[in-house]
């Protein structure tokens, strides 16, 4: 199954607070850090919810 390398890009100062809850639930505490996780629908839908934060790569 392809996994999906989730980058925090930008602060989440200023955000609202279920962006912060979600960047929170993926793992992701400051700019920059990486997480790894399995491609699911409902990792793909915490990583649209914050799209502006985060990039994101698949990898194998």
């Amino acid at each position: 199954m392809a996994r999906l390398k989730v980058t925090q890009t930008k602060s989440y100062i200023g955000s609202k607070q279920n962006h912060r809850d979600t960047l929170r639930s993926l793992g992701l505490k400051k700019v920059n850090d990486v997480v790894v996780k399995e491609d699911r629908p409902e990792f793909r839908g915490m990583v649209h919810t914050v799209r502006h934060l985060v990039t994101v790569e698949e990898v194998e």
